[in-house]
């Protein structure tokens, strides 16, 4: 545990160098926290924290920055965040893709960073199934959500089911399931399986999987604006590498989805600092996310992705502010 005067020279090392991206000397550090201490006990705090990991010198310089670990300290015990820093945002009703396309937007444009949407999934509870017969052993499914959106997909079986038996697995779906989430159905099969016949089980977990892999399609799933801000960054732009591993990151938009599901899946803003997520294992990146909802449900996420030497405090304040415009732009549609 630090004591009060390590909390506040660790507080005014993070903070200078979030400011100005220098290594922090202890004159600095000393004018910085207000704190009448001699260079020579600034000097010592400084060496503990670095024995504890929290700070560290790069290279040759007598300065020193927070590491991930320091970040995360700062950020849970030591960050104020200020209200109203931000000019008032509007972001208005219209069509779902273009709120999410705007939402990154404007998270880029705030944050001068990386902005990203995790877009809705598509309902996964069904109005109506039908299963038709191709030819021997192929069958087109038929999923009809509650909206009115059609999912049809052709399938390959084991077994070669006549027309009868697919209208028969059909009704049994639509007279049991109808109106059940996917989830739930997937769940409720696992209890009755044993007493359906094999015909209509084997037919229902293949509708149960058609909906899990339409729902799994990541592509158009992820809305991201402002790559190119991070070549700006003196953070990133004297290590192409980095760059190219962080340009490879949103190209593979699935481990953005699993990382910022996972954010949403709590209330709230959410940080991750250099590579916490695991899913996202950058130990210069950090991303602060938070879940948005339509009518007081929770069916996406936004975050701004940067580089670890983030002003945290205003990061969560356009992350907090763009969830609830996406929330208030999408509710007032429905």
């Amino acid at each position: 545990m630090l004591d009060d005067r390590s909390k506040m020279l660790m507080k005014a090392l993070v903070e200078r160098y979030i400011a100005d991206g220098q290594p922090v000397g202890s004159r600095t550090l000393s004018r910085q926290s207000g704190l009448e201490l001699s260079p020579a006990t600034i000097r010592n705090v400084m060496a503990d924290l670095e024995d504890m990991g929290l700070i560290v010198s790069p290279h040759t310089s007598a300065g020193r920055i927070p590491t991930a670990r320091g970040y995360r300290l700062f950020v849970d015990t030591m960050l104020t965040v200020r209200k109203g820093d931000l000019p008032a945002q509007v972001l208005a009703p219209d069509q779902p893709q273009k709120v999410l396309t705007k939402a990154a937007g404007l998270l880029s444009n705030l944050s001068q960073f990386v902005g990203v949407v995790v877009a809705p999934r598509r309902s996964s509870v069904f109005r109506h199934i039908e299963f038709l017969r191709l030819s021997e052993r192929r069958l087109l499914v038929i999923i009809v959500s509650p909206n009115g959106d059609v999912q049809n997909r052709v399938i390959f079986t084991e077994t070669d089911y006549s027309q009868a038996e697919l209208v028969e697995a059909a009704n049994f779906l639509n007279s049991h399931y109808v109106g059940m989430a996917i989830e739930q159905v997937s769940a409720r099969l696992q209890q009755e399986v044993e007493s359906l016949r094999s015909e209509i089980a084997a037919l229902m977990q293949a509708a149960v999987a058609i909906n899990n892999e339409e729902n799994d399609q990541p592509d158009d799933g992820v809305v991201i604006s402002g790559e190119r801000n991070l070549l700006a960054l003196s953070d990133f732009s004297s290590d192409m590498n980095q760059l190219r591993r962080a340009f490879e990151l949103f190209e593979q938009k699935a481990q953005l989805m699993r990382l910022l599901e996972v954010a949403g899946q709590a209330e709230g803003v959410r940080i991750f600092i250099g590579g916490e997520s695991q899913v996202v294992p950058f130990e210069d990146l950090s991303i602060v996310s938070a879940p948005y909802e339509v009518d007081g449900q929770v069916v996406g996420t936004v975050g701004v992705i940067g580089p670890t030497r983030m002003a945290y405090d205003r990061m969560i304040q356009i992350v907090d502010i763009t969830s609830r415009l996406v929330s208030n732009a999408l509710s007032y549609q429905k």
